[in-house]
């Protein structure tokens, strides 16, 4: 920006001083933004040497670079003489997936597959055509770059029900080991290795904190300092989450990003698996074919073994493709079958429902464009500021919400979502995020243009309805058709509404009275016409105001070979198959009672050791 054109904007010109320093100013800020998603922070693209000199075969090939392929590829890659390929159908994040409190703007946008449920007759009913909109990640570090960053492991039922299940080697005791690896710093600067890296987040919310944690420990919730460790499964806190200096830190720069340098780790992006290959015993994959750039279709080999870690959603619909699948269904596509199980099947989500709080926390102050610069500001010169926070999403409860129960475990998650006075931009936001329909979306901004409002996450711990997903066709370009059965399990309306009362309880306790809480009545005309606060009311409220957690999970279920309802044994092997691994949040049995980012972590490091296991005894007996 030269003198000139600066001055001619100005009544009285600058001598040069002013302009230089303005000049400065502006170029600061502009390198600095440019450093929000730097080039070195990711994984060099190897797609156009690929192009150009072609592909050698792999040890090792990795679908997908999100949360635990970026584990896996990380962890395989450290032994040198094993060559290993990673294909990721994103590419670099944006700029927004990098900064906690803009993360969401992710949505709608080619970082995202962006797909959509069937309809539903039991929830969604506030979103558009009744579709429940599913936001998950399609770039290096996949969800795991756009979702809220929380660090929560779940506690020890979850995994020692998985042990139950007959899933050898994933009782809590097995996995704690590999949530403490996945956090600590190991490697050096000359060979360095990948890990989590976890902090608490700028935190800017210390009253309503208090209130949310004070308000529940009335209610028999205590105020712990952390969840679901070696400590407490119940109670009231403020997660961690992988971040640091008011950046995300998810694996696709801390596990994979990292280790950028090694020569025998190539990633190729904006490359979406199509088919994985296998010879004619239909046990062992010999070569995954790809689409690069949505162009060129290539084919790499495969010498040991190939790893799906391509997410709840892709994981399923690849095996299907390549004629893993329900044979019914496979069938109908004309779909060769290889092996008939029940990819899809499983289908769990942590269902919530959307409840809302007016109050008045603090001083009425509406939101300034002014202000929002100099947070902007602040955050590009200094990484701190209301945009190196992600509000509170990650003040959380856990609460056992069965009347006279004395069990230490939750059967419900609250996460608390605080708007400003004022905060129409946020509020949009999240009537965007949940496809609301905009009768609904027009009142909330309304509401908060004239008071201060909690959205509570009312989450269903532990849902007994469980979905599918089918292929909509044998082209890998169309979603998949994803049907999650929402409520279908008279259960779990019983138990979201336990948490409805919950919350009706908290806002009578003194620390809710204080601040004028209110539970926000939106006008809905099917269940304005019940008893305002009946069972019969806060169902019908449940049916319009339910959307996903995002906790996509199962689909891909583990389990014993003689489980006919299961896809991978323990060691995470395809059944069936000898060198085909499945490591992502699809394989779990049931999701954790928790936020499923730690534990998707963990899935790729053990997923990581059992390989590194097998095939140390396999060389060792040639």
């Amino acid at each position: 920006m030269s003198a000139p054109i600066l001055q001619a904007h100005c009544p009285n010109p600058s001598v040069g001083t002013a302009n230089g320093l303005l000049s400065t100013l502006v170029q600061t800020l502009i390198t600095a933004q440019c450093a929000i998603s730097a080039k070195e922070n990711w994984p060099e693209d190897y797609g156009g040497l690929a192009l150009e000199n072609g592909l050698e075969p792999y040890d090792f090939v990795v679908i997908g670079a999100g949360t635990a392929g970026s584990v896996v590829a990380s962890r395989l890659s450290e032994n040198r003489n094993w060559k290993v390929l990673v294909l990721e159908a994103g590419g670099d994040p944006p700029q927004e997936s990098e900064i906690p409190s803009l993360y969401t703007y992710t949505t709608f946008t080619k970082y995202n597959w962006n797909y959509y449920t069937e309809p539903q007759t039991t929830a969604c009913y506030a979103a558009r055509d009744r579709k429940c909109y599913w936001p998950r990640g399609k770039m290096i570090g996949g969800t795991g770059a756009i979702n809220g960053m929380l660090f929560l492991r779940g506690n020890r039922r979850d995994y020692d029900n998985w042990l139950a299940k007959g899933n050898v080697g994933w009782g809590w005791n097995d996995v704690l080991p590999y949530f403490r690896k996945a956090v600590t710093p190991i490697g050096n600067s000359t060979y360095p290795m990948g890990h989590v890296v976890l902090n608490d987040f700028n935190f800017y919310y210390d009253d309503i904190l208090n209130l949310v944690c004070n308000g529940s420990a009335t209610l028999g919730v205590p105020r712990v300092p952390q969840i679901g460790d070696e400590g407490a499964a119940i109670g009231c806190t403020r997660a961690p989450g992988t971040v640091e200096n008011g950046k995300r830190m998810s694996t696709g720069k801390t596990y994979l990003g990292r280790v950028r340098q090694r020569p025998n780790l190539h990633v190729i992006k904006h490359a979406q698996a199509t088919q994985i290959n296998f010879d004619r015993s239909g046990r062992r994959a010999v070569s995954v074919s790809f689409m690069l750039r949505d162009t060129y279709k290539r084919t790499v080999k495969i010498l040991r073994e190939l790893v799906v870690s391509a997410g709840t959603i892709e994981s399923a619909k690849l095996l299907m493709l390549s004629g893993i699948g329900p044979k019914e269904h496979l069938d109908s596509l004309k779909i060769p079958v290889l092996h008939d199980l029940p990819v899809g099947n499983n289908l769990q989500d942590h269902l919530m429902n959307l409840m809302f709080f007016t109050l008045n926390v603090r001083p009425m102050q509406r939101i300034t464009q002014e202000k929002e610069m100099e947070n902007m500001v602040n955050y590009l010169l200094h990484n701190k500021g209301l945009l190196s926070s992600h509000g509170t999403a990650s003040v959380v409860s856990f609460v056992n919400t069965l009347p006279e129960s004395d069990v230490p475990y939750p059967t419900t998650e609250f996460h608390n979502i605080f708007y400003q006075y004022s905060a129409i931009a946020a509020m949009n936001l999240t009537t965007n995020v949940f496809a609301m329909q905009p009768l609904y979306a027009d009142y909330l901004r309304s509401i908060v243009n004239q008071s201060d409002m909690i959205n509570i996450f009312n989450v269903l711990s532990h849902p007994k309805s469980t979905g599918h997903i089918r292929l909509s066709s044998r082209n890998y370009k169309d979603n998949p058709r994803i049907i999650p059965n929402y409520l279908d399990d008279p259960e779990d309306i019983e138990s979201m509404l336990r948490g409805v009362r919950f919350q009706e309880r908290l806002i009578r306790t003194a620390p809710y009275r204080a601040v004028n809480a209110t539970i926000l009545r939106i006008p809905i005309k099917e269940c304005d016409k019940l008893e305002y606060r009946s069972d019969a009311y806060w169902r019908c409220y449940i049916k319009y105001f339910t959307t996903t957690l995002y906790h996509i999970t199962g689909t891909v279920k583990m389990g014993t070979p003689t489980d006919t309802t299961t896809c991978v044994n323990p060691h995470l092997r395809l059944h069936g198959t000898w060198n085909v691994r499945v490591a992502d949040a699809s394989i779990m049995p049931d999701v954790i009672s928790a936020n499923t980012n730690a534990a998707t972590i963990m899935i790729g490091e053990r997923a990581a050791d059992f390989i590194k296991a097998d095939w140390a005894a396999l060389d060792a007996r040639t």
